[in-house]
């Protein structure tokens, strides 16, 4: 069997760092973008320290069902996520997550984020 291409590899390595990192230590999260994600580490970081304060949330755990990786232009890697999470004791909810990889300074990184809870009203 043919070994899979390193886009693959790699996205597939980042997406599990990720939510490992995600579910168990959020603070660590940070190692995993870059300054020109600055926005958004910044959005991040400050949701983290409502986190860890306990708000709005104690616990989370994801749950993968998927995940695609693509090579783009500029040697990024495209990984779209998708998959359920349980946050305390509210029901299951489905999300997807886009990250856009980097590799800067022989660092895979994510430089762009776009995340969605998956939540229909079909009332």
């Amino acid at each position: 069997m043919a070994e899979r291409p390193m886009w693959e590899q790699v996205g597939t390595s980042f997406v599990h760092l990720y939510y490992q990192r995600f579910d168990s230590s959020r603070v660590e999260l940070s190692a995993l973008y870059v300054s020109i994600s600055l926005t958004l580490l910044k959005r991040l970081t400050s949701s983290l320290i409502i986190l860890n304060d306990g708000l709005p949330f104690q616990k989370i755990q994801h749950s993968i069902t998927s995940q695609d990786h693509q090579p783009a232009p500029d040697n990024c890697i495209l990984s779209m996520v998708v998959g359920q999470l349980k946050v305390d004791n509210d029901p299951v909810m489905g999300f997807h997550q886009l990250f856009v990889l980097k590799n800067i300074s022989d660092n895979w990184v994510c430089t762009n984020d776009i995340f969605r809870l998956a939540l229909y009203n079909f009332a």
